[in-house]
């Protein structure tokens, strides 16, 4: 196990495509799959006594759609008793995730190292698919084989922010590195949340590492954003603990309420942070750059683009030539969200979208380039989509290019 690796969340995984008789559980009454040499790589052999793996149940249907339920499998020998044949078998219980699975899904079944099981079902043709065919360094089956990943050293990966992005969806913590020195810059904002500015620009005067904002545009601003995220982590984690040993306790009663209001407002400070910390980022970028622009300007019916470039009196200036407009959204995750962008600047008709998701789908991708949205991703993330889909994204290099051509002259 390697600290700030993959292999430290992970023993091994293998990933199939769910055939009809695995899915129709009423039909087939089955609840089992068979156990292939990749699953056995996955669950061990041993002595084929039965054993009881607890389990957690992920199902990610559509962009926004997730449900989680926990559990057990039980990976037995069911000849065990035979002198000279053995036949594996994972059986699992009738439960909320299973009920969902329709024939060509995505089944991965992944090991952790505390030797619980994941087992994550994805519909088929959507991006978390595609994100953990590529985080598990796993192709897409097209016929319904197990193929088997296992974490061992030559080909362990790196917890970068691409990585954690991921996990992230999976509902994994990540150990942060470095947490004497994270505490020991983090002790003059004590247990309370800077604001989101405040908080960027603390991480980019803090970063231990040498970035160059002109010349390495795209490396600049994932180094930031990655060493903002640790930093926040952890201070959420004081935060968030000194919290939880308070209670939740109302008139001697348990506030149940309470506790759930705290976790949301949790959940809500990491997404509304997580936008912000984009777009604080991209700014001193877009400065080192000489780049002319606004943030958060009104367009029309009351539209914010995230950024207008030059400024808004320019755009609201009817002589002045659109084709020097431009906009752009920034979005740490689309989902189906980056359909907002096409209301937002009705003067500007080729449009632009900033993300940090990787692997968005195709037919996601086709249907931004049909809208003329670019999508636009630093560099490192484009390793996660397919060679047809690189030939179009833009980088921020690239983003940044395309707007000192409008802006010359």
């Amino acid at each position: 196990m390697n600290q700030g690796f993959l292999s430290q969340y992970f023993v091994s995984v293998a990933a199939k495509k769910l055939s009809a008789v695995e899915t129709d559980l009423e039909r087939s009454h089955q609840h089992e799959f068979n156990g292939s040499s990749e699953l056995k790589g996955v669950l061990g052999t041993g002595t084929g006594e039965r054993v009881v793996f607890e389990t957690r149940f992920i199902w990610f249907g559509g962009e926004n759609e997730g449900i989680v339920s926990d559990g057990y499998v039980t990976w037995y020998d069911s000849r065990l008793n035979h002198p000279t044949r053995s036949e594996y078998r994972l059986y699992f219980p009738s439960n909320e995730v299973m009920s969902l699975a329709q024939a060509g899904d995505s089944l991965f079944i992944a090991r952790r190292t505390d030797d619980t099981l994941l087992l994550i079902i994805t519909a088929s043709g959507t991006t978390l698919e595609n994100q953990l065919h590529w985080l598990f360094a796993l192709s897409k089956q097209e016929n319904f084989n197990f193929s088997l990943q296992e974490f061992v050293e030559e080909d362990d990966v790196e917890v970068d922010f691409t990585v954690r992005f991921i996990l992230d969806e999976l509902g994994i913590d990540i150990e942060e590195p470095e947490t004497d020195r994270l505490d020991d810059l983090l002790q003059q904002f004590g247990t309370a949340f800077p604001s989101t500015r405040e908080f960027s620009e603390f991480a980019r005067n803090n970063l231990s590492i040498e970035v160059n904002s002109i010349e390495e545009p795209d490396t600049t601003l994932m180094a930031w954003l990655e060493f903002e995220e640790s930093l926040f982590r952890r201070l959420e984690r004081h935060i968030v603990a000194e919290r939880i040993e308070k209670g939740f306790v109302d008139n001697e009663e348990t506030d149940v309420d309470g506790f759930i209001k705290f976790s949301l407002s949790v959940q809500n400070r990491r997404k509304s942070r997580a936008g912000l910390s984009l777009e604080n980022h991209l700014e001193p970028i877009l400065l080192s750059h000489s780049i002319a622009f606004e943030r958060g300007a009104k367009t029309e019916n009351n539209s914010s683009p995230d950024f207008i470039f030059p400024n808004s009196e320019e755009y609201h200036n009817p002589i002045y030539n659109a084709e020097k407009l431009a906009m752009l959204g920034v979005k740490t995750s689309c989902k189906d969200r980056w359909r907002q962008v096409l209301s937002e600047a009705k003067r500007i008709e080729n449009k632009h979208l900033l993300t940090l998701e990787p692997g968005i789908t195709e037919s996601q991708t086709d249907e931004m380039k049909f809208n003329n949205l670019q999508l636009v991703l630093p560099k490192k993330i484009h390793e996660t989509y397919s060679e047809a889909q690189k030939s179009w994204l833009f980088n921020l290099e690239d983003f940044l290019s395309f707007l000192k051509e409008i802006q010359s002259g």
